[in-house]
């Protein structure tokens, strides 16, 4: 009778990882560029009955040879890289990219440690001494991924081809890059992602798109939703707990108690 227990605790555990990934959502829906996670869940049927110390599930409940649980097992958080709507700034040095790709960001972290990052955000802006730069103050890479500096005391203009044109010339070029398989990617935080082992990059034919920002493609609407169905689904196990409660009361303290 106590498996049921297990399987009614997984059942919540996994709800309130689902229910953390909205909100995150959620709170990122106004965040331009970002993109929505989702999560995924393995039953029973996936992860079979033998389990040897895994302590991949939350909160790393490690199980023996054996030990069966016929509950739900968190699975993997997903990104849909789909594309955001696009909306107008009139700002020359915010940029949106039409078409799949990155723009390539020269971060540095607290320690100093210098690496490439990839970002769908072009909220970008112009230093005092003519350095394109996040709204973080990291460098935003050209093609041949180089700073870009321009002269701050000219206007510029933003062809879709991504070149940065200042007196009638060619100054640099937004670096863009996109990669074979968006699996090799993973959040880094601060809305950037980053590459693991494996990743490929190649051309992208996106289009840069000069006085627009790509908002977050998360549909609000859809996500509360999504957010009563999980907490309906975790009240539906909490109501199983109690249940099985009830019934390990009556058995412990009632069905054994003698007849005076």
């Amino acid at each position: 009778m106590l498996k049921g227990l297990y399987t009614a605790y997984t059942g919540m555990v996994n709800e309130q990882h689902r229910m953390d990934t909205l909100t995150n959502n959620l709170a990122n829906s106004a965040t331009v560029g970002y993109k929505k996670e989702g999560a995924t869940s393995q039953s029973f049927h996936d992860v079979l009955a033998y389990k040897i110390k895994d302590t991949s599930e939350t909160p790393n409940l490690a199980r023996r040879i054996g030990a069966m649980s016929m509950g739900v097992k968190i699975g993997e958080n997903y990104t849909d890289y789909s594309e955001g709507p696009l909306k107008e700034t009139e700002n020359t040095f915010d940029l949106a990219i039409a078409g799949s790709g990155f723009f390539a960001i020269e971060f540095t972290n607290k320690a100093g440690v210098t690496s490439t990052k990839y970002t769908r955000d072009g909220n970008f802006t112009l230093t005092e001494e003519g350095y394109l730069v996040t709204k973080d103050g990291d460098f935003v890479l050209s093609d041949r991924g180089e700073q870009i500096e321009l002269d701050p005391l000219l206007p510029a203009e933003i062809t879709e081809d991504g070149t940065i044109w200042q007196d009638g010339s060619s100054v640099a070029t937004i670096g863009i890059t996109d990669f074979e398989d968006y699996n090799y990617l993973e959040h880094y935080g601060e809305n950037l992602f980053q590459t693991v082992e494996g990743a490929t990059e190649t051309d992208s034919d996106a289009r840069v798109i000069s006085g627009y920002l790509e908002h977050s493609n998360v549909q609000v609407v859809k996500e509360m939703v999504d957010m009563i169905n999980v907490s309906r689904a975790y009240e539906t196990n909490q109501k199983v707990v109690q249940t099985y409660d009830s019934s390990l009361d009556i058995a412990v303290n009632q069905l054994g108690r003698l007849n005076g």
